[in-house]
């Protein structure tokens, strides 16, 4: 899991739409969460990761925007616009190499004993022939 440092987040405070009555239309408590990845502090080739996935949702400066508004205080909806951002990293799968085993000795004796006892159980099977 990264961790993504508070310097680099950029937050502005705007209302937050939909029905609410009175509270909406007073209190910014809707939170715009701007994250730019060209300028992050993170690994290149998790960038390039990041920017292949997310290619949709960045903009041509390389800022992410994310915008929380389901919760009642600016407080918790800043919390879930960072847990949002720092699951779309937790998201992005990296690949990992493969690295070839090879098998033990007994393991290859093994499978040639099982395929011998299948060859004998298949040549049973077969029709006699009075010329043997």
């Amino acid at each position: 899991m990264i961790k993504i440092k508070e310097s680099e987040l950029r937050f502005s405070f705007v209302r937050s739409q939909g029905p609410g009555g009175q509270n909406v239309n007073k209190v910014s408590t809707a939170v715009q969460l701007r994250y730019n990845i060209h300028d992050s502090d993170v690994p290149d080739y998790l960038k390039q990761l990041f920017l292949e996935k997310y290619r949709n949702r960045i903009s041509k400066n390389g800022d992410i925007i994310i915008v929380a508004q389901t919760h009642r205080t600016q407080n918790k909806n800043k919390i879930d616009a960072i847990n949002r951002l720092e699951s779309l990293f937790s998201d992005i799968k990296i690949p990992v190499e493969r690295i070839a085993t090879k098998p033990s000795k007994a393991s290859q004796v093994r499978r040639v004993e099982s395929k011998k006892k299948r060859s004998m159980i298949k040549k049973s099977r077969k029709k006699v022939s009075l010329d043997d």
